[in-house]
């Protein structure tokens, strides 16, 4: 089989498009960056969605922090904490446990019960909880002159949030929150080891890695490969949020502008 047979039959196989079945023999290695390659596809699913989603909550989450109300604040730093302070793979395990039990209570939780919905939900909880935290740092920064400014101008509520207090908060948080995107999409590796169920069978870049790796009994091909597709999509990851960032302090001098920088978080 030529390896354009090969992109053709497997480019799309983890969606559910292409050859049913996965090679039986010889494993070459445009079969190995083929297969990985769609199973990628479920890792940008995982990531951009719950990086979407997370966005918005965490900003409602920043802000309750922030709130005078005892009880939003106290529930906006509850949620934090619970989630932070707990690791990503223990959450996927209790969550599956609970959408499991849920099922049996009404079929309608049916669905949370697999990764395509139940392990995103999960993925979004978290990094709302770790950007909400980045948001709440970013609005303790914001110089007092804005807001005086703001309030000389007639901004109140609203439109003060809106026009003065967002902007700043983004721009404050948008190389901390760059890195919290790029370690969101590592962390989508994880959905394979929890008990969440891939899709008929077809599951992520990891899922794909670790047949080969059995296969073949050469972790040493697959696994680089995997590597260099997480570096190529970081690497995507860094060029959109720099260009977000330029347009984010597009009304400061050239050489005032805070450059993204890429700072590998080792532990969390």
């Amino acid at each position: 089989m030529s390896c354009l047979q090969t992109i053709q039959d497997y480019a799309l196989r983890s969606i559910g498009i292409g050859e049913r079945l996965l090679p039986r023999e010889g494993y070459t290695l445009c079969e190995h960056f083929t297969l990985i390659g769609s199973g990628l596809i479920w890792n940008v699913y995982f990531g951009t969605l719950a990086l979407l989603a997370g966005f918005f909550l965490a900003t409602a989450v920043a802000v309750g922090k922030s709130s005078r109300n005892r009880l939003i604040r106290k529930s906006s730093e509850w949620f934090i904490f619970i989630f932070r302070g707990s690791p990503l793979f223990i959450q996927f395990f209790f969550a599956y446990f609970l959408f499991l039990s849920l099922k049996g209570v009404h079929p309608w939780f049916d669905p949370f019960t697999s990764a395509w919905l139940g392990a995103l939900i999960v993925l979004f909880l978290n990094t709302a909880a770790y950007s909400g935290e980045i948001f709440y740092g970013a609005l303790r920064a914001i110089p007092k002159g804005d807001i005086e400014a703001a309030d000389a101008y007639g901004f109140t509520g609203l439109a003060r949030f809106r026009r003065i207090v967002w902007p700043t908060m983004l721009r404050l948080a948008w190389p901390a929150y760059t890195n919290e995107a790029i370690f969101l999409f590592h962390a989508t590796t994880l959905v394979f080891f929890s008990a969440f169920p891939a899709w008929g069978q077809r599951g992520d870049a990891l899922y794909y890695a670790k047949f080969f790796a059995d296969k073949t009994f050469n972790p040493f091909v697959p696994y680089p490969i995997l590597a260099g597709y997480f570096i190529l999509l970081t690497l995507v990851i860094i060029g959109l949020f720099g260009l977000i960032n330029r347009r984010l302090n597009r009304h400061l001098p050239q050489e005032a502008r805070r450059g993204l920088k890429l700072r590998v978080n080792l532990i969390r």
